[in-house]
């Protein structure tokens, strides 16, 4: 019972803290289907069943979704002879995955609504969510605010300027952060979606063969084996030592030096700057990561979401009407 109260406390401090969207409501689709979030659940549950990496998909799609031009659902559109979309822009391309289980969610949920009434962007939204709550259990578990319409374009050059690269130092990080409407805080949390999934070889290669300051030189070498100094650009190594659980391991291993990514590993330096001392924090309080990180998430989905009559409802995720 107090663990519930607590739980409720957070929640009620967490929707009061954070800025909201006036058009967008936790309640939007109770009265036009409220069938349409368990049935995007299972179908998602049964989805990380076959493959748990999918969960960090999902949760990745979100992100690249909505840090261009909001959370719209462009990122799902597919090029056409006439249409270049964000699936080709540098930091998506042979990266972003799972598009084939949105489609599957999009399906079910679109026959049990008996109509095409959630967008493709709620569907990242509340993904994302689930795939964090199956893998880091209730306390990653928070109401996701709905309503978003999906997009009828796309942007290639605003997927390659707005989605901040692997290589970034912790300045770039926080100008990339702020353009968003994002502070440090959420930096920090956010990266802790780096929790679960998997990174190619092209996007640590140089930390491991050209950096030596911030890193630590055994798990650098220990890393070259999966990925050498050429060839195997694709191949996978996970982000931090739990890759199929939402857990602090991913802080933990900044503290020593352990971060895969170069611009994981710039939000610890031992500097005491406020960016060090919430890397310290997460990495000794889960309570305190997941209050953050669900808090952060709800404030990225509430970056510039299509409402009312913009956009559209797709009936293809993959395509406009």
């Amino acid at each position: 019972m107090a663990s519930h109260l607590q739980s409720l406390f957070v929640l009620i401090m967490v929707t009061l803290l954070i800025p909201t969207n006036a058009n967008l409501s936790p309640h939007f689709y109770d009265k036009v289907c409220p069938q349409a979030l368990p049935v995007i659940k299972s179908v998602l549950q049964r989805a990380i069943i076959r493959e748990r990496r999918i969960g960090a998909s999902l949760l990745r799609l979100h992100f690249h979704d909505c840090f261009v031009n909001g959370c719209d659902g462009s990122v799902l559109l597919d090029d056409t002879r006439n249409f270049t979309g964000e699936k080709t822009a540098l930091p998506n391309i042979n990266s972003i995955r799972g598009f084939s289980v949105v489609d599957e969610i999009k399906a079910a949920v679109d026959k049990a609504c008996k109509r095409p009434v959630v967008s493709c962007a709620d569907i990242l939204a509340i993904a994302a969510r689930d795939s964090v709550a199956i893998l880091g259990g209730p306390h990653f578990w928070y109401q996701v605010l709905l309503g978003r319409r999906d997009a009828r374009s796309a942007s290639r050059a605003a997927a390659n300027a707005n989605l901040p690269p692997p290589t970034f130092s912790f300045s770039q990080l926080i100008s990339n952060f702020k353009s968003h409407g994002l502070d440090v805080r959420d930096l920090v949390a956010l990266s802790g979606g780096h929790t679960i999934g998997f990174a190619r070889c092209t996007t640590f290669r140089n930390r491991l063969y050209n950096e030596t300051n911030n890193i630590n030189l055994n798990y650098a070498s220990s890393l070259r084996k999966t990925c050498p100094r050429r060839g195997g650009d694709n191949n996978l190594q996970s982000l931090d030592a739990t890759p199929a659980r939402v857990d602090t391991t991913y802080y933990t291993a900044l503290l020593q030096k352990k971060g895969l990514l170069h611009s994981d590993q710039e939000l610890f330096k031992g500097q005491g700057r406020e960016s060090d001392k919430l890397v310290q924090l997460y990495s000794r309080s889960p309570l305190a990561f997941a209050r953050d990180f669900k808090a952060s998430m709800i404030k990225m989905g509430n970056m510039k979401p299509l409402t009312g009559r913009q956009g559209e409802i797709r009936r293809n995720c993959r395509r406009v009407n």
